[in-house]
Order: structure tokens, then C-alpha cells, then sequence
């Protein structure tokens, strides 16, 4: 009898000037993970994080494209493995979780979801603008979505091989995190959460994130998002601000019509009527997008399907 083949496991880590941590979090998977493969990817950087991984057994990628998003990207291409483990280079995850995460992806689960916000989340960031940022994200998506997710924004995750292999990552940077979890709701996969003990950076570790700048970034693709993914609600809100004010710079003249018999602005009168047709088309404009996306989700279905018949052949 031929032996049972092991999964295969993958442990990607995007790095940008990550020398300081980079070694301990390389040994520290390397002993909870010993079967898997750890991959870092080392995005620019102008220290010595690529040397101190490649001298600990890791294998060594380099993406010229600056951004977490384009590093990603590179890595969900070029790697094939069972399940995937993707991790920060900054020590701030604690490598004995990802066995467990691991094997959520084995029972057939889309992406497991560490969860920072949950434990120490809070108690560990000295951040207090990222704190108000994750809680502001988290409910905003939980809210538009209909779902529960505790936390949106991190950056310890678990995937299936076809999770990595049909999501299609456009964001550039740090706001990927966010545009893989409304990607994964609005799909409906089958997404777990499992609450892991965040900690803050060691001394000499100096974070990449900028507060103001992510966060916009963040936002700015919550909003595009939102667009892609609800065209409905989303055309259908605007389109009934346009009419509002349509109809509220009517009154007035019809007001002064009643009153008087005449109609004494017909520049205004023609505006309004053209910013109630404005209004009219955005909700048109709503459904037929809508009716685009719900085709959208019934291919990535179907990509989802054949991806795990080919997996399994």
C-alpha cells in the first residue's frame, strides 16, 4: 500500500526591514510547524532580514513591487501547499497558535481568522489611533455585511489552497487585511476566528504603519468595496440623496406656484428636475450592478468548485 501523502504547509511572512524580529519569529515557527516550509519575503529592505532568514533555514523571495498587498500577491501566485499560514514579520503573533490554525484549514474551513481584538489587543498596542481605527473598520463592515467578525484588520491568517488561489488581491498595501475579510463575506466562505495573544513590538522594532495614511487608504477601500460588492444599497442611498434634494428645492416653487399661479424660476425648476433623473438613473445604475455582482459570486462559486476538484485529482 502506498502511504498516505501529508498536507502540505506553507508559513508566509511579508518583511520590510525586519531584522530585528525576523530570526525569532523564523525559530519560532520552525519549532511549532516543523513539517512546514517558511517562506519570507523580503519586500526592499535595506537591512539585514533577508541574510538573517536565509541562515536559519527559511527560503528567501524578493518583491520588488513596494506594499503588503503587492507581497501578498507574489506569494498566494508562486506558492502551491494544502494550507497556508501567513504571519507579520514583527513578532507581534505568537507562532503557538498555528498548528491549530493549520488544522481548521484541514477540517475545510476558508480562512481562519487570529483574533487580537478579542485577548490583548488593547492592553498591548500603544497606539491608541490604531485602536479606535480596528473598532471603527470592524463595526462599520460588521454592520453593512450582516456579520460578527471580531477582528478585521489582522494580520495572522490561515487559508485554504483555494481561498489563495481565487482571491484576487488589488489593494497595494496594509489595507489588503480589510479587503480579504469583505471579499470572504461577501463570497460567504466559510470563515473561523480563533483568539490569539497579541503583543506589542519588542524594543528596536519600529512599526511601517502610518496612522493618518493607512487609515485613509483603509477607508478609501472600505468605500470601493462597498461599491463592488453592494451596488444596491450603495446607488440606491445616493441616488435617494439626489432626489431629496431634488425634491426640496422643488417645494419652494411650487410653493410660490400655489400661491401666485406662476412659476418664477424655471432654471431652478429644470435643475431639480434633472437632479431627480440623476438620482432616478444611480438607482437603475444600482440594480443592474447588482444584479452583475450576484453573477460574480455564482462564478467565484464555481472557480471555488473546480479548484477543489483539481486539489483532490
Amino acid at each position: 500500500m502506498s502511504e498516505i501523502q501529508k498536507p502540505t504547509i506553507a508559513v508566509l511572512i511579508p518583511c520590510y526591514n525586519e531584522e530585528v524580529t525576523i530570526g525569532k519569529v523564523v525559530q519560532d515557527f520552525q519549532k511549532s510547524l516543523p513539517e512546514a516550509t517558511i517562506y519570507v519575503y523580503d519586500n526592499n529592505s535595506s537591512d539585514r532580514t533577508a541574510e538573517i532568514a536565509g541562515s536559519l533555514g527559511a527560503v528567501v523571495r524578493h518583491e520588488p513591487r513596494q506594499g503588503k498587498g503587492n507581497v501578498i500577491r507574489a506569494m498566494f501566485n508562486e506558492i502551491d501547499a494544502d494550507a497556508y499560514v501567513m504571519v507579520d514579520g514583527d513578532d507581534t503573533y505568537p507562532a503557538e497558535d498555528a498548528p491549530a490554525m493549520v488544522e481548521k484549514v484541514l477540517e475545510g474551513y476558508d480562512m481562519i481568522i487570529g483574533d487580537r481584538l478579542s485577548s490583548t489587543y488593547f492592553q498591548e498596542n500603544k497606539r491608541p489611533f490604531h485602536n479606535f481605527g480596528n473598532s471603527l473598520v470592524r463595526d462599520s463592515i460588521n454592520i453593512l455585511f450582516q456579520s460578527d467578525i471580531k477582528d478585521i484588520m489582522t494580520g495572522y491568517r490561515a487559508f485554504s489552497f483555494a481561498f489563495v488561489k481565487s482571491y484576487p488581491i488589488l489593494s497595494k498595501g496594509f489595507e489588503v487585511e480589510t479587503e480579504m475579510t469583505i471579499h470572504s463575506l461577501d463570497k460567504n466562505m466559510k470563515l473561523y476566528e480563533m483568539p490569539i495573544q497579541y503583543r506589542d513590538r519588542p524594543e528596536g522594532s519600529v512599526s511601517k504603519l502610518n496612522t493618518v495614511g493607512d487609515g485613509i487608504r483603509v477607508l478609501s477601500t472600505i468605500f470601493r468595496m462597498i461599491r463592488e460588492y453592494k451596488p444596491l444599497p450603495f446607488f440606491s442611498a445616493l441616488g435617494g440623496l439626489f432626489a431629496l434634494i431634488g425634491i426640496g428645492l422643488m417645494i419652494p416653487i411650487f410653493i410660490k406656484f400655489w400661491q401666485t399661479g406662476q412659476v418664477l424660476q424655471f432654471p431652478t425648476l429644470f435643475g431639480c428636475f434633472f437632479i431627480i433623473l440623476a438620482g432616478l438613473l444611480l438607482g437603475i445604475t444600482g440594480i443592474i450592478l447588482d444584479v452583475i455582482a450576484k453573477n460574480g459570486r455564482k462564478e467565484f462559486i464555481s472557480t471555488m468548485n473546480l479548484l477543489e476538484y483539481m486539489k483532490r485529482k
